[in-house]
């Protein structure tokens, strides 16, 4: 059985929280390994303990695998476009008038 990685638009979606089956996923390991890490106190970002439940904060999980939280708005991602839709059509002219 293989462990299907988070996707990175998944990584986004999830909770405040995790459950470390859903940590190991997104880690690439099996579940029972993720355990014996935070057992072993090698897992590679915070746990927090509550009772018997082991709860994995998302952003510390998500620093842990090198990607880092920041808003992304449909205003920037527009703009964004928009900028590079001119500065093409500005290198294509330049390129027309040489």
């Amino acid at each position: 059985m293989t462990v299907r990685p988070v996707s990175f638009a998944e990584a986004f979606e999830l909770p405040l929280t995790v459950d470390v089956r859903t940590a190991a996923r997104a880690l690439g390991v099996y579940s029972a390994t993720a355990y014996k890490m935070i057992r072993t106190g090698r897992f590679p970002c915070a746990v927090l303990r509550l009772g018997w439940r082991y709860l994995i904060p998302t952003a510390l999980l998500l620093r842990a695998l090198g990607i880092e939280e920041r808003p992304i708005y449909a205003d920037d991602v527009a703009e964004g476009a928009d900028f590079a839709a001119r500065w093409r059509s500005d290198a294509s002219c330049q390129e027309d008038m040489s």
